[in-house]
C-alpha cells in the first residue's frame, strides 16, 4: 500500500505522523470515506465540500481542494483495486500535549484499501447511548470516533453489522457510520439533520433520488416500520432484515428494492453527482 502523507506518497511502513499530532492526542481532526470503483471516486466533490464544512465546524483552516484531489488521484493510481475505501484524514497537526492547537499547520493523509461488496441485507441493533444533537461536534465527521467503536463492538457481539443511536430527546438519529431510513405506509422517512445525525452524502442522494421525507421519528418507529434500510458510502442502500429481536421479512421489501435500484442506476450514470 502507498499512502499520501503531508505532500507525498509513502510506503505503508514509512507513512508516519508525529505522535504529537493533534488528531492522535485529542482527536482534533476530520475525515471522509469515499468509494472508488475501478479507480474512479464517487461523489468526490460532495465529500470535499463536507470536509470543508467539518473543518470550519472545528475551527481548522479550509482544506485545499486542489491538493486533496491531487493526493486522491496519486493514491488511486498507486493502489489499483476494483472496489475501494478511500480515506481522507485532515487533522490539527503537530501541537502541544493538551487541547490547545499548535502553529505548525495541519496534516493531510490519504489512504486506500480494497473492500468486498456488502451483502444486500443486514441486521442492526439499538444501543442505550445517545447522540448529542446540541453538542459542538453534532453533524461533523470528526476523528473522535471512540463511541462508535464501542457501539459497533456491541453490534458485532449480537450478530449485527450496525448500531443505531437515539438522540438526547429519544428520537431516532443514526448509526455508527450510516444513516437510517424507515418505510411507513409506502413512504420513506429519515431523521432530519437537526436530530444530530451526520449529513451523509449517500443519505442526501437517496433523499433527492427517492423522494424520502425528513421526519422527526421516535425510536419505537423501528418496532412498527414496514421496512428499514441504511445508507452510507460503502453500503449504498442496504436493506435491514432484523432490528434487535424483531425479524422483518427475509426478502427485501418493495420500497427498499426500488430505492436500491434507483440509487444504483443514478450513481452509475453520474460519478460526481
Amino acid at each position: 500500500m502507498r499512502i499520501w502523507v503531508n505532500g507525498g506518497l509513502r510506503d505503508a511502513d514509512d507513512a508516519r505522523l508525529s505522535v504529537l499530532d493533534h488528531g492522535l492526542t485529542v482527536g482534533d481532526g476530520i475525515f471522509e470515506t469515499v468509494r472508488t470503483s475501478e479507480g474512479r471516486p464517487f461523489a468526490l466533490t460532495r465529500h470535499l465540500d463536507r470536509l470543508t464544512r467539518s473543518a470550519r465546524g472545528l475551527g481548522l483552516p479550509d482544506p485545499d481542494h486542489d491538493e486533496v484531489r491531487h493526493a486522491v488521484a496519486a493514491v488511486i493510481d498507486a493502489n489499483p483495486v476494483a472496489l475501494g475505501r478511500l480515506r481522507i484524514t485532515y487533522t490539527g497537526g503537530l501541537s502541544p500535549l493538551g487541547s490547545d492547537r499548535g502553529d505548525h499547520g495541519t496534516s493531510l493523509v490519504v489512504a486506500l484499501d480494497g473492500v468486498s461488496r456488502r451483502p444486500d441485507t443486514t441486521a442492526v441493533i439499538t444501543v442505550p447511548w445517545t447522540r448529542n444533537e446540541r453538542g459542538a461536534l453534532a453533524g461533523l465527521k470528526t476523528t473522535s470516533y471512540a463511541e462508535n467503536v464501542v457501539a459497533l463492538a456491541r453490534a458485532r457481539e449480537r450478530g449485527a453489522s450496525e448500531a443505531l443511536f437515539p438522540n438526547t430527546a429519544d428520537r431516532l438519529c443514526e448509526g455508527t457510520g450510516s444513516n437510517v431510513f424507515v418505510v411507513l405506509g409506502g413512504r420513506i422517512h429519515t431523521p432530519p439533520v437537526a436530530s444530530g445525525c451526520l449529513a451523509g452524502i449517500t443519505r442526501a442522494l437517496a433523499v433527492e433520488w427517492t423522494g424520502a421525507e425528513e421526519t422527526d421519528l421516535p425510536m419505537d418507529v423501528l418496532a412498527e416500520a414496514d421496512e428499514v434500510f441504511l445508507t452510507s458510502t460503502l453500503r449504498d442502500v442496504q436493506a435491514v432484515h432484523r432490528v434487535d429481536d424483531r425479524e422483518l421479512t427475509p426478502e427485501i421489501g418493495p420500497v427498499t428494492a426500488k430505492a436500491m435500484r434507483i440509487f444504483a442506476e443514478r450513481a452509475g450514470d453520474d460519478l460526481d453527482p
